[in-house]
């Protein structure tokens, strides 16, 4: 379980490490393109229950922290399907992974 540490002072969200991964590629190019954007996620137990909607600004340090050593080899498919939700209305929030399509399998990084 890995960690975005978003602010100052860093507050700390748990995401899993796969998911993660997929989250960074999708900011960081939301952030190379001075875009900011909402982020929904489940609450941690020390920010209560339910969710939460942070307003992630390219201005605001954000950190990604991963439990594991190893990058997961990225599905191109489920980083596609992020950034519409992050480019949509609601903003961006973490979706279920889709199966990757035959032309993206095996692929370690997006394209």
């Amino acid at each position: 379980m890995g960690s975005l540490l978003y602010g100052t002072p860093a507050t700390a969200h748990d995401i899993d490490d796969r998911a993660l991964a997929h989250l960074q590629i999708v900011m960081i190019n939301k952030f190379r393109r001075n875009e900011a954007f909402a982020f929904q996620i489940e609450a941690s137990n020390t920010h209560g229950t339910g969710r939460q909607t942070l307003w992630l600004h390219p201005a605001i340090p954000l950190q990604f922290s991963f439990n594991g050593s190893r990058m997961p080899a990225i599905n191109p498919t489920w980083v596609r399907s992020l950034m519409e939700e992050a480019n949509s209305g609601r903003g961006l929030r973490v979706i279920p992974e889709p199966a990757p399509q035959p032309e993206s399998v095996g692929l370690t990084h997006a394209a």
